[in-house]
């Protein structure tokens, strides 16, 4: 029988032994990453169920079935460095929980394979490469960027793989565990305020945007503050700060986000007109075409106030991924769930990557399911979810596991 309070027990007990004052502590590869690998190994064993770990460090908890299709749940341990009590491991535990009934409801045997996995270092914050667990097995790990990240200390990647028993060179090999993978199941606080907004327990997920990230370069001249006057003035940071009012613009008229994350100038002291100006560019659609508009209008704003100040522009691709859209039949199943339990539907967007978008990369119908985060924060200690939404997620992640197990079963036959 399901018992919701049980996975809130569970999170509480991870809390109190792996975070402190600050908030949670569970960084990748380090010792209290591994200590809450034992406890949760142990939990599920109790189930039990059978526990190994792939190629590239994930942790798998596998309930044989009569059949050898496979429904996933999955999630991650690992937290940013005071981070909350909720962000990735809610996904896990709650995955426990399902995983505890189905083993019950079925004395043991399932008409299906259930997987509950915690994927390996999804934060990415010690080498500053998100996803890593999941875009292994996924496949769409690039393995030359990869090799050479190195942490704050220099240690790189590798070397820090073989320390935890992980040979870099097969992470790739993890790919297998998705062979028989016919559905993805992840439930997530939302980590923004959208449902808090709106007043909503739950939403089921659309998919994740698609992100461009670059650095935009303003080239001027340097002249002096007080003897330059204004309409000779090659003004770097002019063209950059004329230009940001219109980055929000063009977000908002394509339905999507935008952030200028940081802006740095040369010479950049007060006595000196701005000679160039760096500002970083992150802009976000879940419409593939929408955000190549975005990202082409923003490139056309730009030329627009280079000219108009008198100076040059230049682009440098940071990073980009395309939006990910989660599998239609799984996505009305889920809201269905949401609307069991909650008494109303909704579905929305996620704008943060996540393991769920890896596992759809690789060609798994994928779905996630999102439960309010109160003050609309995370990676933050005060991240938080009232306990009764919290049971609510639970039930209706239950639910959608159920639905998901009776939908394999029909595209089976």
């Amino acid at each position: 029988m399901l018992n919701a309070q049980r996975t809130i027990d569970d999170l509480k007990e991870l809390r109190n032994f792996s975070g402190n004052e600050w908030g949670a502590q569970r960084v990748s590869f380090t010792p209290i990453w591994d200590e809450a690998r034992v406890w949760l190994q142990k939990k599920l064993e109790e189930i039990p169920v059978e526990v190994h770990r792939d190629e590239a460090g994930n942790l798998w908890g596998t309930l044989r079935g009569k059949s050898d299709q496979e429904l996933v749940m999955g999630g991650h341990l690992d937290s940013v460095p005071n981070g909350g009590w909720l962000d990735g491991c809610l996904n896990v535990m709650a995955g426990v929980e399902v995983m505890r009934r189905i083993h019950d409801q079925y004395q043991g045997k399932p008409p299906v394979t259930v997987r509950v996995v915690d994927w390996a270092d999804e934060e990415g914050v010690r080498f500053g490469k998100s996803l890593f667990g999941s875009s292994a097995c996924s496949g769409n790990l690039d393995m030359g960027e990869a090799r050479g990240l190195k942490d704050g200390d220099g240690v790189l990647l590798p070397e820090a793989l073989r320390l935890q028993g992980i040979d870099f060179e097969k992470v790739k090999d993890s790919h297998r565990e998705l062979a028989k993978a016919a559905a993805y199941l992840e439930l997530h606080i939302e980590q923004g305020p959208v449902l808090l907004d709106l007043d909503l327990s739950l939403g089921a997920v659309l998919g994740t945007f698609g992100v461009e990230r670059h650095a935009i370069t303003f080239k001027g001249q340097a002249a002096h503050s007080g003897s330059t006057p204004m309409n000779r003035r090659r003004d770097a940071f002019w063209a950059a700060a004329r230009m940001s009012p219109e980055i929000y613009a063009i977000a908002e008229r394509h339905n999507g986000v935008c952030t200028i994350g940081s802006c740095t100038t040369k010479p950049g002291i007060v006595t000196s007109v701005v000679e160039e100006c760096r500002i970083t560019l992150d802009q976000r659609n879940l419409s593939a075409a929408a955000l190549a508009k975005m990202l082409e209008e923003a490139r056309t704003a730009s030329e627009r106030f280079a000219v108009e100040g008198k100076v040059e522009v230049s682009w440098d691709r940071i990073w980009r991924i395309d939006p990910v859209l989660f599998d239609p039949e799984l996505i009305a199943l889920c809201d269905e769930s949401v609307g069991e339990i909650s008494g109303k539907h909704f579905r929305l967007p996620s704008g943060p990557l996540h393991d769920a978008a890896e596992v759809a990369r690789a060609g798994v119908p994928t779905v996630m399911m999102f439960v309010q985060s109160l003050h609309g924060i995370s990676h933050n200690k005060i991240e938080d979810t009232k306990e009764e939404d919290l049971k609510k997620a639970v039930v209706a992640f239950d639910h959608l596991a159920g639905k998901a197990i009776d939908w394999i079963c029909r595209k089976r036959k």
